[in-house]
C-alpha cells in the first residue's frame, strides 16, 4: 500500500505541469490563428488596390525607360483620390457636340480633315503646307487622260480626291499625282451620292473652298489659283466657270462673256424666270462643276437627299445657302471651261424593257427633279405654317 500511495502522489505535480503547459500552447495558438484571420480578410479587400499597384510599377518602370528630354506621359487615374471622390465628379457638358458630353472640352475634336499623314516622326511635322483646297471628281478610267489634263490645272494648294464609279483604283498609279490622291472606291454611284456621304462639313472644314466636278470637263483655259482669286475677288460663295457657248450649253446664264471677268445675272427665254432675280436668271450654276466656299457647303450639304443621287434640280436651291443670293452666286468668265458631254455614267445603268442604260438613268433624274421640288415646297410650307401658328 506505501508503494502505492507514494506514486500516486509523486505523479500528481506532473499532470498539473503538463496540464498548464498545454493551455498555454493553446491560448498562443489561438491567440495567433485569432491575428491570422484579420489580415486575411484585409488582402481580400484590397485586391483591386493590388492589382492597380502592379499597373502603377509596370507604369513607373515605363515612364523610366523614357529618353532624356522627353515629355513622360501623365497617368490618366489619380490613385491619391478615393473611389468614393473619383465617382462624385463628373464631366458634362452641353455646349460638347452631341455624344460627346462626357468628355472635358479640351479633348473634343469635332472637326476633321483628308490631310495624308506619315506613319512615323513628329504629328506637328507632317505638314509643311496643308492644302487650302479641296478638287472632287467622280472617274471612270475610260477618262483618265482628261482627268490627268484636269488635275495638272490645280496647285499643290489643293487635295485631290477621286470618286471611282468603275471599281478601278490601282491602275490610276500610272500618274505620279494619283499616288498622292485619296482615292474612294464604289461602283455605280453619282458624285452627290459621293459627297454626302464622304464630303460631310465637319471634315472638309480646313478647305477655304470645295470643287465638285464632273469628269468630261475640258480646262485648256483654266487654272484654278487663278480662279479662286477673282471667287475672292468678287465675294463669291457659290460659283463655276463659264461654259464655251459652242458645246454642252443648256442656260444661258453659265455660258461664258468674252468682255468681263464674271457675270451674276442674265436674260433667258421668256417666262423662264419670274424675277430677275432668281434662277435661271441669276443667283444660279448647274451641278457639273460647282465651287463652294466653305461656309456655303455646309448648307448645301445638309439639303442634299440621301435617296436623290443626281443632284437634279439641286441648282436651283443653291440660293436657299447665300444672302443675298444674286450678288454671291456667279460665273467666272475669265476662267472658263468646256462640257465635253461624254455620258459615260449614263452607260452605268441597266436596260429595263428594252430602253437603253442611258434612258433609265435619264428617267431617274427627271423623276428626282420632281421629287426634290415637292419636298423642298412641303419643307418651307411646313416650317411657315409653324411659326405663324406660334407667333399667334
Amino acid at each position: 500500500m506505501g508503494i502505492f500511495t507514494r506514486s500516486t502522489v509523486s505523479r500528481k505535480p506532473n499532470e498539473s505541469m503538463r496540464l498548464i503547459v498545454t493551455t498555454f500552447v493553446g491560448v498562443v495558438f489561438g491567440f495567433l490563428i485569432g491575428l491570422s484571420f484579420p489580415k486575411l480578410s484585409l488582402t481580400k479587400f484590397n485586391i483591386s488596390s493590388g492589382i492597380l499597384t502592379t499597373i502603377d510599377i509596370k507604369y513607373t518602370e515605363y515612364t523610366n525607360s523614357v529618353p532624356s528630354g522627353s515629355t513622360p506621359l501623365q497617368h490618366p487615374i489619380d490613385n491619391n483620390r478615393s473611389s468614393a471622390n473619383a465617382t462624385s465628379k463628373k464631366i458634362w457638358v452641353p455646349s460638347n457636340p452631341r455624344g460627346a458630353e462626357r468628355l472635358p472640352p479640351g479633348i473634343v475634336k469635332a472637326e476633321s480633315d483628308l490631310y495624308l499623314r506619315r506613319l512615323w516622326g513628329k504629328p506637328n511635322e507632317d505638314l509643311t503646307s496643308p492644302p487650302k483646297y479641296l478638287v472632287t471628281f467622280t472617274v471612270g478610267y475610260n477618262q483618265r487622260k482628261n482627268i490627268d489634263a484636269a488635275v495638272k490645272k490645280f496647285s499643290g494648294n489643293f487635295t485631290i480626291l477621286l470618286f471611282h464609279y468603275d471599281g478601278q483604283t490601282t491602275e490610276w498609279d500610272e500618274f505620279e499625282w494619283s499616288k498622292q490622291a485619296i482615292h474612294v472606291s464604289v461602283r455605280r454611284q453619282t458624285k452627290w451620292w459621293y459627297a454626302k456621304r464622304f464630303l460631310h462639313p465637319d471634315i472638309v472644314a480646313p478647305y477655304d473652298y470645295i470643287f465638285i466636278w464632273d469628269e468630261d470637263l475640258g480646262v485648256e483655259h483654266f487654272n484654278a489659283e487663278e480662279y479662286i482669286k477673282l471667287v475672292r475677288k468678287h465675294g463669291l460663295e457659290i460659283s463655276q466657270p463659264g461654259l464655251e457657248p459652242n458645246k454642252g450649253l443648256t442656260w444661258q446664264m453659265t455660258k461664258r462673256r468674252g468682255d468681263r471677268e464674271v457675270h451674276k445675272e442674265t436674260e433667258e427665254k421668256p417666262g423662264w424666270c419670274n424675277h430677275p432675280h432668281v434662277p435661271p436668271c441669276a443667283a444660279f450654276v448647274e451641278i457639273m462643276a460647282p465651287v463652294f466656299s466653305r461656309d456655303a457647303w455646309r448648307c448645301v450639304w445638309h439639303m442634299i437627299q440621301n435617296d436623290l443621287v443626281h443632284g437634279w434640280g439641286l441648282d436651283f436651291a443653291l440660293r436657299k445657302c447665300v444672302e443675298p443670293a444674286h450678288e454671291k452666286i456667279g460665273v467666272v468668265d475669265a476662267q472658263w471651261i468646256v462640257h465635253q458631254s461624254v455620258p459615260s455614267l449614263g452607260n452605268q445603268g441597266e436596260s429595263q424593257n428594252g430602253k437603253a442604260p442611258w434612258q433609265g438613268v435619264r428617267e431617274r433624274c427627271k423623276k428626282e427633279w420632281t421629287i426634290f421640288q415637292t419636298r423642298f415646297s412641303r419643307a418651307e410650307r411646313s416650317y411657315y405654317k409653324a411659326i405663324n401658328s406660334t407667333s399667334h
